[in-house]
C-alpha cells in the first residue's frame, strides 16, 4: 500500500541562511530539516510527503519551503503560505509554482486573520486557479467558517485541503466543531485532512478520544475525499503521539476496510498532488 504524507513541516539548520522570524516556536532538538524528513517517512514507509511552510518559525518567508521543494521534486510537494494582506503574495504564489514546482497555497484569513472574505484572499486563489495550483485552508475557528462558505461557493473547482478539520479536539467546542466539519463535506471540492488524532487527542496512543469523529468524517466526506498527515515533527506539534504511532492509528487502529485505507493512505492523496508516482 502506498502511504503519502499530507502535512509535514521543514526547518533548515542553517539559520543564517534560512533566517527565523523574531521569537520562532522552535522544535525541541532541532531534527526536523527535509533531509530528516525524509529519514522519518523512509523508516516508516511513505512514499512521498507534502511538505507545508512554516509560520511559526520562519512568518512568510518561503525560501527554506521553496528550495527544499525544488530539490526534491520526485517526493516533495510544497505548500506556501502567503501573507493575503501584501499585494505581492499573487506574484510570488507565480513565481513559486513556476520556477520551484511548488504545488499548493496555505490559505490564512486576510485582515491580520480576521476572515477568508477578503480581497486578498481572493486574489491568491485567483492565482492558485489560474496556475494550476491547489489550495490548503487554514480554517482552525469556528467565526472563520461562513467567510471561508464563500470561497468554496466562488470557486467550485478549486480542490482545498481543510487543514487538520478545524483543529478538532476534545472539549468544550468538539461536538459544536465535529458538526461544522461534517456539514462542510457538502463542498466536493473540499478534501478533509483526517490528521487531528495525533494533535487533538488528551490520552496518547491509540488516540480513543478521537477515533469516533475520525470515523464520522471519513463516513461523511468519503475515504477518497480524506488523506493522512504526519504532522511532522512530532517532539513539536504531536508530543504525545510519534510519526510511527500517528501512522499506526490509521493502519491498524481505526476500523477501516482495506479500501478506505489505501484511499486515506496514499491514493487519494496521489491523485491529487503525486499523479505521476
Amino acid at each position: 500500500m502506498r502511504i503519502i504524507d499530507c502535512h509535514a513541516h521543514i526547518y533548515s539548520p542553517d539559520e543564517e541562511r534560512y533566517q527565523p522570524k523574531m521569537n520562532p516556536l522552535r522544535v525541541p532538538g532541532g531534527k526536523a530539516s527535509v533531509d530528516d524528513l525524509r529519514k522519518a517517512s523512509l523508516e516508516n514507509g511513505v512514499t512521498a510527503v507534502r511538505a507545508v511552510q512554516t509560520v511559526s518559525f520562519y512568518d512568510y518567508d518561503n525560501r527554506y519551503l521553496c528550495d527544499a521543494t525544488k530539490a526534491n521534486l520526485d517526493w516533495v510537494a510544497g505548500v506556501c503560505t502567503l501573507d493575503p494582506d501584501d499585494p505581492h503574495s499573487p506574484g510570488l504564489m507565480e513565481q513559486f509554482v513556476r520556477d520551484y514546482g511548488v504545488k499548493t497555497l496555505r490559505s490564512t484569513p486576510g485582515d491580520n486573520r480576521k476572515t477568508f472574505d477578503h480581497e486578498g484572499v481572493r486574489g491568491l486563489w485567483k492565482t492558485c486557479a489560474d496556475v494550476g495550483a491547489t489550495v490548503d485552508i487554514f480554517l482552525m475557528r469556528l467565526e472563520w467558517v461562513e467567510s471561508a462558505e464563500k470561497l468554496f461557493k466562488e470557486f467550485p473547482n478549486m480542490i482545498v485541503g481543510f487543514d487538520h478539520c478545524m483543529d478538532l479536539k476534545p472539549g468544550p467546542l468538539y461536538e459544536r466543531t465535529l458538526s461544522e466539519v461534517l456539514r462542510l463535506s457538502k463542498y466536493r471540492n473540499l478534501y478533509a485532512k483526517v490528521d487531528f488524532i495525533s494533535t487533538g487527542t488528551k490520552v496518547g496512543y491509540p488516540g480513543n478520544d478521537l477515533h469516533d469523529a475520525a470515523i464520522k468524517i471519513i463516513d461523511t466526506y468519503g475515504p477518497e475525499r480524506c488523506v493522512w498527515g504526519s504532522n511532522f515533527p512530532n517532539v513539536l506539534w504531536t508530543p504525545k503521539l510519534t510519526y510511527a504511532q500517528h501512522l499506526k492509528i490509521f493502519t491498524h487502529e481505526l476500523p477501516l476496510r482495506r479500501e478506505a485505507r489505501t484511499q486515506i493512505l496514499g491514493e487519494t492523496a496521489r491523485r491529487l498532488w503525486f499523479p505521476r508516482l
